[in-house]
């Protein structure tokens, strides 16, 4: 088929590299926000696994063509948006246009983080006969091109066998080991992604919730969460206790999901309390910091490892890191942060500050002259430290995990002093 593709998010790039790779003839017009000279060097797409060199590849057989005006294009087969909910104009803008070259009976194809309803509000805008699919953006940060090629549901939004049988066929080489369409009305589609994403978020800050009262009654939360995970009717999944959850599309999602409670005159109190607890839950472990020190932060150096909202990622949207640095540094506290990717994002975000070294190597170059070590990330790499080299470097000896990847009794038993959020160490092993 021929695409015509429009965007610069990541859902835009990992579209057009794998629609071009199985064979579409795809032209690809990035958002002018973010044009290919600027796009292709940015962090967080080059530290994606195997897209640049499956975008290079494309590009090179000529399946993958970039263009620079909507006037480049020849007559489209499919017409793919993917954008941010602030470029919900420019796609309105896109589709009036009259050098925009389509096929009778072309299909647009909804991949935006847009509101419910607005694949319809599109499909108005289109000339002639076309049909529209509402495929809302399910791709996993860190995976983006397994989360796309391997995929485990696709949410097709249709409301016509023509949109769906197009939309089927596009994406037809990324179906063949199981189902997994999930067809349904467009709107519904795109309630159902922001339904999810508001179901995870409120499991997670549940179960922070429940790690609070666990540190207040001396409980160890791992017993709780093992418990839970083991009933049937919970599971495992999102059951982690942490020091809040970040990303752009994660929170984006939460944020639209209540606008379109309010919008519809429905309050949700509980979306709100989902996220309160999640905003509070980045400052978690900065209070840890401050009880253990019992306020005297001034003048100290704290260590952290990553910055990035999740493992395999350099981005910082939203990011617990950025909570609890503004927490320490309204202390007077000196920070050296290591992360294997988001640094530059880091320091584009908050300048060059002396209060803050970064590191993207060695992490226990974060940790010398430090007081103690905050875990924030869980990148692979940081899972299985030298115990006893930090705790030689710690002048402290203190390990707050935020997200709870640490043995706490096998880290007592190095010599160190460790707080999670809600685990302790076991005082009869020692």
């Amino acid at each position: 088929m021929r695409v015509f593709l429009y965007g610069s998010e990541l859902s835009a790039v990992t579209a057009a590299s794998a629609l071009a790779w199985v064979g579409h003839q795809v032209e690809w017009l990035p958002h002018q926000s973010a044009p290919w000279t600027v796009l292709s060097q940015v962090d967080w797409l080059r530290s994606e696994p195997e897209l640049m060199p499956h975008i290079q590849q494309g590009l090179a057989d000529g399946t993958l063509v970039l263009i620079d005006d909507v006037s480049q294009t020849s007559s489209a087969d499919v017409v793919w948006l993917a954008l941010s909910p602030s470029q919900r104009n420019d796609a309105s803008t896109l589709l009036q246009q009259s050098e925009l070259c389509l096929q009778q009976g072309a299909v647009l194809i909804n991949n935006s983080t847009f509101p419910v309803g607005e694949t319809e509000r599109l499909d108005d805008l289109m000339r002639g006969q076309h049909s529209s699919v509402a495929l809302p953006d399910t791709l996993e940060e860190g995976r983006a091109w397994a989360s796309f090629t391997r995929p485990t549901r696709w949410l097709l939004g249709c409301d016509d066998a023509h949109g769906e049988h197009v939309a089927r066929e596009l994406l037809r080489a990324f179906n063949r080991r199981q189902e997994v369409f999930q067809p349904m009305p467009r709107r519904a589609a795109e309630l159902t992604k922001l339904a999810i994403n508001g179901m995870l978020a409120t499991r997670i800050s549940y179960m922070n919730e429940i790690a609070g009262l666990a540190d207040t009654l001396g409980v160890d939360v791992e017993h709780v969460r093992q418990g839970m995970g083991a009933d049937t009717r919970i599971g495992f999944e999102y059951l982690y206790p942490g020091c809040g959850f970040g990303g752009p599309n994660f929170s984006r999602d939460l944020m639209r999901l209540a606008d379109v409670q309010s919008k519809s005159g429905r309050y949700s109190a509980l979306l709100e309390q989902v996220m309160d607890i999640n905003e509070q839950k980045k400052e978690t472990l900065f209070r840890k910091l401050w009880a253990h020190f019992e306020g005297e932060l001034a003048g100290k150096t704290i260590a952290i490892w990553g910055a990035a909202f999740k493992p395999g990622t350099a981005r910082i949207d939203h990011a617990p890191v950025l909570t609890l640095l503004d927490a320490l540094w309204a202390q007077g506290v000196k920070v050296k942060l290591h992360d294997p990717a988001a640094t530059s994002a880091l320091h584009q975000l908050v300048g060059q500050r002396d209060d803050l070294q970064t590191f993207d190597q060695d992490p226990y170059q974060a940790c010398e002259g430090a007081d103690a070590l905050m875990l924030v990330t869980e990148w692979k790499s940081y899972w299985n430290p030298d115990w006893h080299r930090l705790a030689g470097l710690l002048s402290a000896k203190l390990v707050l995990d935020g997200r709870n990847i640490y043995d706490p009794t096998f880290v007592a038993n190095c010599g160190l002093k460790y707080r999670g959020i809600g685990r302790r160490a076991d005082p009869t092993s020692f």
